[in-house]
């Protein structure tokens, strides 16, 4: 299945059996409460028609001072007059507790639901391999993967249970209707039909509008994850107007498509009371007629009426309940078209456990692509032993990243084979594959949280004493100890409250307590001012003891301790050897690279 989440839409937002079957996992655990949620609906909806039942008996009986007779029952004019007032307020206790517990437990099933549903989607967004968030914006991610499962698993229950309460309403109200008159019934339902008709039409215009408004929502997440990871690029080029552009005009697009549909929905009601006015006339104008010729009695007429006019509400309602149902379909769709989400990098059956780095590592005839027919590596072939450090060397963009990108398994090739021990690592498990390989970026990450969780995410079981050997091999305790908490400083999101050279050495810490007997250095010093990098290619040397270690490089520096040095161009290793042997080559590419970009750093150390 494709990566690529085409502006929201989900395919499958009106396959209505299909969406129920995905759901009914996540609603089985809490399938008693929802049950009760839902019986408890069916007495709500009739309670409306309770009272409106009660005007006959009260006019006719209570008020002209008769006896009621109902399925043979004969009850004076004065149990009458007590009991009444009495069972309304009754009815009333009853309702209100009825919807006391009802909306409890609709607010208690949605949010459970809810969070089993954020749950399981953290699941598949952590499963997902780097190619997902490459060719996906981020706006368009966090609101598909946050928004709509709110919105469909808390609204899933409270429009079934509104569903379930409007049509029993209606059906005691209609009740009542017809036990008054069936003749004034068939006039009043048949107009009330009629008033709900336009509901039926706006069914695809929410689906565009839901659509396009998720696609707004989405760039305007997107624009406000910009402006807050590139505030610094934003304030050095003097871009706050074209942000601030950008996102009025995502808000000024969002507003229109609401106003688009108000436009298009917002006529329904006035044109459903001008109809249902029609239909009040008509049945008061027949009504007067049944009066006088004695075919109906004035509390008959009352109670009709009476119904008829709280018949309006749930017939809205139900309409109103409709719309939100779909827009919960519509989000239950783009909900499962993520979970539907197959990763492209997964184990084979029967894959093999990686334990160590025995022998060698392998690149034959590789060929990648990020985007079809357009090659990044082309026919690579490098053999690396183990306990060598290669530097890899080239133009930018010539395929360096990439090449050490393919060794977790970030991505899969297109052609050739990647082999550790002989194994391609295709066959190989990912997790034991990952587990035997440590990352240290120009750039790294550090999550949330302090300096010693940042380290204990290489392991998360390390002692206190390996935790104190990696901090001084690493140099981060010349800095630690200046901190008031020292290595339980909480550095913040991105790490941000530390210096990139702090970083740096966080990274180095949390690889070296890894232990992995292959490294890979993507411009890990590149970024550092001369005495950061200093200290962190110290601590970087330590790191490297005894490794397999593939160095990105683009200073000399990093790469004087190199085996080997291979030059990648265009996609292409176009030469491999020791600094001395790839010096000797006449008009050579590391020779070029060297004298363009090397020798000038050699000079100033």
């Amino acid at each position: 299945m494709e990566y690529k989440l085409k502006d929201t839409i989900s395919k499958d937002a009106f396959r209505y059996g299909y969406l129920v079957k995905k759901i009914a996992p996540f609603l089985k655990p809490h399938l008693g409460r929802i049950v009760l949620n839902l019986i408890l609906a069916i007495p709500l909806g009739l309670l409306d028609g309770v009272v409106a039942f009660a005007l006959k008996p009260y006019m006719d009986c209570v008020i002209n001072g008769k006896s009621w007779v109902i399925f043979g029952f004969t009850i004076e004019q004065n149990v009458l007059a007590t009991a009444i007032p009495f069972a309304i307020v009754t009815f009333a206790i009853v309702q209100g507790l009825l919807k006391y517990t009802n909306n409890y437990l609709t607010d208690w099933t949605g949010n459970k639901i809810s969070n089993s549903l954020k749950i399981e989607l953290f699941r598949k967004l952590t499963s997902l391999d780097p190619k997902f968030y490459d060719i996906n914006s981020s706006g368009i991610v966090l609101t598909r993967f946050f928004t709509d499962p709110e919105t469909a698993s808390k609204n899933i229950i409270n429009t079934l249970k509104t569903f379930i309460m409007t049509s029993f309403g209606i059906v005691g109200l209609v009740g009542v209707l017809l036990y008054n008159s069936w003749k004034l019934a068939l006039i009043g339902v048949g107009i009330m039909a009629i008033a709900i008709t336009p509901v039926t039409l706006i069914r695809k215009k929410i689906k565009k509008v839901s659509n396009a408004t998720m696609v707004v929502g989405g760039d305007m997440t997107t624009t406000f994850n910009e402006t807050f990871a590139g505030n610094k690029i934003m304030n050095a080029y003097n871009l706050q107007e074209l942000q601030n552009n950008k996102f009025e005009q995502k808000i000024h697009e969002q507003f229109n498509l609401t106003i688009s549909l108000t436009k298009r929905v917002g006529w329904m009601s006035p044109i459903m009371y001008f109809i249902c006015s029609i239909g009040i006339a008509l049945v008061m104008f027949y009504g007067n007629h049944l009066i006088i010729s004695g075919q109906m009695t004035a509390g008959s007429f009352a109670s009709f009426v009476t119904s008829l006019l709280l018949l309006y509400k749930p017939v809205k309602d139900l309409g109103r309940t409709l719309t939100d149902l779909q827009s919960t379909f519509v989000a239950l769709g783009r909900v499962f078209e993520l979970f539907d989400l197959i990763p492209h990098i997964k184990n084979k059956e029967n894959a093999v456990k990686m334990t160590k780095l025995n022998s060698s590592i392998e690149f034959e005839h590789v060929n990648f692509e990020y985007e079809k027919d357009t090659p990044i590596l082309k026919d690579f072939s490098l053999s690396v032993k183990k306990g060598e450090t290669i530097a890899l060397v080239g133009n930018s963009g010539g395929g360096k990243s990439t090449t050490v990108n393919l060794l977790p398994r970030f991505y899969d090739i297109k052609d050739g084979s990647i082999k550790f021990d002989g194994i391609d690592i295709r066959d190989l498990e990912i997790v034991s594959l990952r587990d035997n390989i440590s990352f240290v970026f120009q750039d790294n990450f550090l999550f949330s949280g302090s300096i010693k969780e940042n380290i204990l995410m290489g392991k998360p079981d390390a002692t206190d004493d390996e935790i104190s050997i990696v901090i001084k091999m690493a140099h981060l305790d010349e800095f630690i100890d200046t901190l008031e908490n020292g290595i339980d400083t909480y550095v913040g999101e991105r790490g941000t409250s530390l210096s990139g050279g702090q970083r740096q050495r966080v990274a180095i810490a949390r690889a070296m307590i890894k232990n992995a007997p292959i490294v890979i250095l993507d411009e890990a010093t590149s970024a550092l001012d001369n005495e950061s990098e200093a200290i962190v290619q110290k601590a970087l040397d330590n790191l490297m003891q005894n490794k397999t270690v593939f160095v990105i490089a683009h200073r000399l520096s990093t790469i004087n301790n190199a085996d080997r040095i291979a030059v990648i161009n265009e996609g292409e290793l176009v030469e491999l050897g020791t600094h001395d042997e790839l010096m000797n080559i006449p008009d050579g590419n590391y020779k070029h690279l060297y004298d363009m970009q090397f020798k000038n750093q050699e000079i100033t150390v």
